[in-house]
């Protein structure tokens, strides 16, 4: 169990790492207010999510890697938490284009990578 516990904690600390490291990097010289850095982490996350699951599915990696890759590293890389907040100050500004592109790119573009990362581990193994 405290195996699983630092493998979880390690990847984490490196997920959340790489999400700030990204949204300093994306929006360093962005003018705008649109989280474009956790719409990137999200979608980015939700990709490496499907490859993981699906390499994992195939008996490529086995629950370890699985649980540092999943929970640890994207769980760390992702965040819903940082979506809602970004989200709630869109419908404090009544900036409303940008809360439904920030809301559907989202779900619709992290479901489909989720796609795209399956597919991709189906055509190469």
């Amino acid at each position: 169990m405290l195996r699983t516990v630092l493998l979880v904690g390690t990847g984490g600390f490196i997920g959340s790492v790489m999400r700030y490291l990204l949204q300093v990097f994306v929006e360093k010289g962005m003018s705008s207010t649109f989280p474009l850095g956790t719409l990137i982490a999200n979608i980015a996350g939700s990709f490496l999510i499907g490859i993981v699951f699906a390499l994992a599915e195939k008996q490529i990696m086995n629950a370890e890697w699985r649980l540092f890759m999943s929970v640890g590293i994207c769980g760390g890389f992702t965040t819903f938490s940082a979506f809602a907040f970004n989200n709630f100050n869109m419908i404090k500004e009544h900036t409303w284009n940008q809360l439904l592109l920030n809301v559907g790119g989202n779900l619709v573009l992290g479901v489909f990578a989720i796609y795209l990362g399956i597919i991709l581990v189906k055509s190469v193994f």
